[in-house]
């Protein structure tokens, strides 16, 4: 079986993601449903203060946040990119929800990975529709468990 082109790194902290394997399929099937093809995608796992200084950076932005996607495709239907992860932040947010940090950081990874796929969340009815397709894709990776 070739080898899929999601990509796993951390910046300034230490996070070792269980089940790389499995999610790695989740999120090539993600892909490929939506009628994308991978050429390659990188998870890149920091802390709040490493993904602030991104938003700073690059989006011009002074708030924290959870995740950063950049699209990097040079041609249509083609996922190219690197998606920023605060682990801090989805730690917080996953005792917020109530949930696991598993659970928590596959959403947002399936998050970014729909931003690369051309959803947005600006509005309400986009932001919904955001939803609606991350709570289908974590629904498929539970069912494969």
């Amino acid at each position: 079986m070739p080898k899929i082109a999601v990509n796993f790194f951390t910046e300034d902290l230490t996070y070792n993601l269980k089940q790389k394997t499995r999610i790695r399929e989740w999120l090539l099937s993600t892909i490929t449903a939506e009628g994308y093809v991978l050429e390659e995608l990188n998870f890149i796992f920091c802390s709040d203060a490493y993904l602030l200084h991104m938003n700073q950076q690059f989006l011009d932005h002074d708030t924290y946040t959870d995740v950063i996607t950049f699209d990097n495709a040079e041609t249509e239907k083609t996922i190219a990119g690197d998606i920023f992860i605060s682990i801090e932040r989805i730690q917080e947010n996953a005792k917020t929800f109530k949930g696991t940090v598993l659970d928590e950081l596959c959403r947002v990874m399936v998050h970014g990975t729909l931003h690369l796929l051309g959803y947005k969340d600006k509005t309400k009815a986009a932001k919904t529709l955001m939803t609606e397709k991350e709570d289908h894709y974590l629904s498929a990776l539970k069912a494969s468990a």
